[in-house]
């Protein structure tokens, strides 16, 4: 699941968004993601010290997440992603993305004004319709479970169940090692869009604003992205399950209220 809390500060926001971050392997999907991350960043014009204040954490974090020196936690991650006004899908796509050697932005440049997510300008409203969206075409509808496309976070994988890029929906098939969580405790996040959950195997513990529940396999759950929301495993066995979220984009545009760091919620299990 992904989430939106009050951002972070310094170090501390750097430990909680990494949340034991681990160091990843050379060509894997964590250095695809860093670069495309970057250069999302660099296409609207944001330096590190701009992305790293919108989302709450330290420039050194953000520059270890582009050169995949670090895992970020969900929610972090979703953090970025919500800010930059992309898409998972985006950053897992096989397609380059432009601007890949682009040279950083001198703090100066972009730390007054740099455009909102998804080069809007700050403010601007984004409205997802499912009776006007643009559907993208779909090419290839079926994915085979031996090529999935695979985010790992800190204690937190992801794996994409739909083979096409879809600008609307995030799919996923997602597993909670034990000990791990979405995001910290006292830092809950939301963003924009519904989540809609079940649970395959093992146990996870989600709350929803003050509600806490409990998951069992075969259960499954639904809620309000825009509500404060969190996922942990403090069981002594792995959570797989499926999740979805649909109209992630809307963020916290869809209340009014500003961007947070922890609006980096991912889907449900993820």
């Amino acid at each position: 699941m992904t989430e939106q809390g009050v951002p972070g500060q310094g170090a501390a926001a750097d430990l909680a968004g990494a949340s034991q971050a681990s160091r990843t392997e050379p060509g894997s999907m964590a250095d695809q993601i860093g670069r495309r991350l970057r250069e999302a960043r660099l296409a609207r014009g944001i330096s590190l010290r701009e992305m790293a204040r919108r989302i709450g954490v330290s420039p050194s974090f953000v520059s270890q997440v582009e050169r995949a020196k670090a895992n970020p936690s969900v929610g972090t991650l979703y953090a970025f992603v919500t800010e930059l006004g992309a898409s998972l899908d985006e950053l897992t796509a096989e397609r380059p993305a432009p601007g890949a050697d682009a040279p950083d932005i001198p703090a100066g440049q972009a730390d007054q004004a740099g455009p909102g997510p998804a080069g809007q300008p700050d403010g601007a409203q984004l409205s997802w319709d499912p009776r006007t969206a643009a559907w993208p075409r779909i090419g290839a509808p079926v994915q085979r479970a031996h090529d999935r496309r695979r985010i790992q976070l800190s204690g937190v994988v992801w794996e994409r169940l739909t083979h096409d890029d879809d600008p609307y929906t995030d799919f996923l098939y997602v597993n909670y090692a034990p000990g791990s969580a979405s995001c910290p405790e006292n830092d809950m996040m939301r963003h924009g869009g519904r989540e809609f959950g079940c649970i395959v195997s093992g146990r996870i513990d989600i709350q929803i604003g003050f509600d806490l529940y409990h998951l069992d396999p075969g259960d499954s759950i639904h809620f309000d992205s825009t509500t404060p929301h969190r996922l942990s495993n403090p069981y002594d066995e792995p959570c797989t399950g499926i999740w979805v979220v649909i109209a992630r984009r809307e963020d916290n545009r869809v209340t009014g209220s500003p961007a947070s760091a922890s609006s980096n919620h991912l889907p449900g299990l993820l």
